[in-house]
């Protein structure tokens, strides 16, 4: 496919829009930017103002939490090809734990588990199962904000390492175009487009629909990387009343493992444990919802946004077990699905007392969740295995409300966030036998943060923040002890966190520093010791710093920088993990992204980019028995955008560059990292 693939990219140049050889002089400057400034204001690197943090639109600079703003710039100019990628270079964000996996987005925040209560888009939650999770498809992004610590006073149910919001590509009020082709390691095949604006000149609507299709192989024999993605939206501001409907399809297929036998304990061999012939995990999803504001006056806005989704996972997957001296084989299939419906009202009132002015929102939010799971296991082959029927193995139901308070307060230098809120969960629980049982959990929620600011840029913070957040799903009390099977119960957290930012007027930089005591009690995480994905509880202790660093200047320069140290020691578990280390976490991690577009002479138009991303040592089990080693990672970046062909980009990224393929081990598994890939792709903005 690739071949093909690059006489498209050159057929494209060629298409464009010639320039005669004796021209004297060259084309004017066109600068088309994707992002839309509506919930995200961002310049380059730097995040501006932003509602992803608080609900109300406030500077990121400003805001008296840790909060990291994966821009569109930095999307771009790094060419992720999943959430995962594009979290590499974030402080305290770790998405390492599994080796090569393009199956699910399983990223760690301050050490804990985020990838099941920790995931929201565009402000409301995206509930996962424990394997139908939603796919995040960068090129439909302009943005990702990562919320460090726990969030759950203003947005419910989270996990007490952080929340991940993802941003959608919203429709522009200015014409927007661009085609983008991509091709890439392992046959890599992709057309990407994104069209916005305006519904007509002067018109009050405005339109955006993004779309890709993508067909690709990866190292691994039988397993694919395909994908189909469309997401329309669509806008109406009169300036009044603001509403936005948002919407996407899309099918992918990827393996059914990406695992590597392990021979013994804490070890990895090179024997891959899929089957070519029975290795297919294709995903469905689908999400349609809309967002609506009204201002009633200056001071007071309602606000609501809702969103229906669902995902369909069919998984045939295989792996090896011992026979003796020999190996046999067997084959699975699973089925899971899960329907959501998510529902926020919102109320935003400024105001003043005496000196102390006030931006106050108060809300209620709804969500329901209705999960299935169906699986088979099969010992003779894999044509028997799918042949099989596939029997029911178990569904919950979940019902949730809450409301909340919180009020934004400033008088002179001094600022107060003071947020409070209270959720109802009510989870029914299907068992595979038909059985069913009915678990109700309340919890309070809340966050108190003081900051001061300084004139030239300084704001110094405390806070103190909790979270509750009820599980979906199942989880083993003991992972190899099928009895011990639970609804999980729901997980709380303190945390205790100070902290400074620099972000002074005038500049395009934000510097930030934090330290964190977070008290999680009973946190979900994956357990695969047993060869299954299986969850169950525990509690733990995360503790560390962060610093990070984002900055555009004029001379060309754009760096993000980060460094995290931390430690997670599991507080209640399993024997022998009681005061251990938590697996999988790094205890220091260090990233540095840097770009330099060349200015001026010849060279106007290039644009030259390296990132090195280091993980440091961390345990492979919880029982500190497997140690795994550090690990450096180096990406580099080279673009170019030719004067005499306005709007035309051409693009290479290179991630891992020195083939880095050390072994990593979570929970007693161990994984192999992806080695060095490449993907090239030309684009034209108009």
């Amino acid at each position: 496919m690739t071949r093909p693939l690059i006489a498209c990219l050159l057929a494209g140049v060629a298409a464009l829009p010639a320039v005669a050889q004796d021209a004297p002089y060259v084309l004017s400057e066109i600068t088309l930017e994707a992002e839309s400034d509506t919930t995200l204001v961002q310049d380059g690197y730097v995040p501006g103002i932003s509602r992803t943090a608080t609900k109300l639109d406030t500077p990121v600079g400003k805001i008296p939490q840790a909060v990291t703003i994966i821009t569109q710039d930095q999307i771009e100019d790094q060419a992720p090809r999943t959430l995962n990628e594009a979290l590499g270079y974030t402080a305290a964000a770790n998405p390492n734990n599994y080796g090569f996996d393009t199956r699910f987005d399983a990223f760690f925040l301050r050490g804990l588990p985020a990838y099941y209560n920790g995931y929201f888009r565009d402000g409301l939650r995206q509930y996962n199962a424990p394997t139908a999770w939603f796919k995040s498809e960068p090129y439909g992004l302009e943005g990702v904000a990562v919320l460090k610590g726990p969030n759950s006073s203003l947005y419910g149910v989270s996990g007490p390492g952080g929340v991940v919001n993802l941003i959608t590509k919203r429709p522009k009020t200015e014409r927007y175009r661009e085609i983008e082709l991509t091709t890439g390691a392992n046959d890599r095949a992709q057309i990407a487009g994104d069209i916005s604006g305006p519904v007509s000149e002067g018109s009050e609507f405005s339109y955006r629909v993004t779309g890709l299709a993508r067909k690709s192989n990866t190292d691994l024999p039988g397993y694919a990387d395909d994908k189909t993605y469309f997401a329309p939206a669509l806008s109406w501001d009169n300036g009044v009343t603001r509403a936005t409907l948002l919407a996407e399809v899309s099918n992918s297929l990827t393996g059914g493992t990406a695992a590597f036998y392990n021979p013994s304990y804490g070890v990895v061999s090179d024997l891959y444990e899929g089957d070519p012939d029975y290795n297919d995990f294709e995903q469905d999803q689908w999400r349609l919802g809309y967002e609506v504001e009204h201002d009633l006056n200056d001071s007071v806005t309602l606000r609501q946004s809702f969103r229906a989704a669902s995902v369909d996972i069919d998984l045939e997957y295989s792996g090896h077990y011992p026979v003796g001296a020999d190996l046999a084989r067997y084959w699975g299939h699973y089925k899971e699905n899960i329907d959501t419906l998510v529902l926020d009202n919102g109320l935003r009132w400024s105001m003043d007392t005496g000196p102390v002015s006030h931006e106050i929102l108060a809300g209620i939010d709804m969500t329901r969740a209705d999960y299935e799971t169906y699986s088979t296991l099969g010992y003779v082959s894999a044509a028997e295995t799918a042949a099989a029927a596939v029997p029911f193995d178990g569904a919950q139901e979940q019902r949730q409300k809450g409301i909340y308070l919180h009020d934004q307060m400033r008088w002179g230098n001094w600022q107060a966030f003071a947020s409070a809120r209270w959720d109802s969960v009510e989870t029914i629980t299907t068992a595979p036998d038909g059985s069913n049982s009915t678990q109700d959990d309340t919890g309070r929620s809340g966050r108190l943060a003081l900051s001061y600011d300084w004139t030239n840029g300084v704001m110094v913070y405390g806070s103190v923040s909790t979270s509750f957040a009820p599980n979906i799903g199942f989880v083993y009390d003991d992972p190899a002890d099928d009895s011990t099977q639970r609804a999980a119960r729901p997980m709380q957290s303190t945390q205790r966190e100070i902290g400074l930012k620099y972000a002074p007027e005038g500049t395009n930089l934000l510097l930030s520093a934090a330290v964190f005591d977070i008290d999680q009690r009973d946190g979900t995480v994956l357990d695969v010791s047993t060869g299954e994905n299986r969850q169950r509880q525990l509690d733990l202790n995360s503790r560390g710093f962060e610093l990070e660093a984002q900055a555009n200047w004029d001379n060309g320069w754009g760096v993000i920088a980060s460094y995290a140290h931390q430690r997670v020691k599991t507080e209640r578990g399993l024997p022998g993990t009681v005061g251990k280390e938590l697996s999988g976490v790094p205890n220091d991690t260090l990233s540095l992204w840097g770009k330099y577009d060349v200015q001026s002479g010849p060279g106007t138009g290039l644009g030259l980019a390296a990132g090195l991303r280091y993980v440091g040592e961390s345990y492979g089990d919880d029982a500190n028995a497997i140690t795994n080693d550090d690990r450096v990672f180096v990406d580099l970046g080279v673009s170019y955008e030719p004067a005499q062909l306005p709007g035309v980009e051409m693009q290479l990224n290179v991630k891992n560059l020195f083939d880095q393929q050390k072994q990593t081990c979570t929970a007693g598994y161990c994984y192999r990292d992806e080695g060095r890939t490449w993907t090239a792709s030309l684009s034209r903005r108009f």
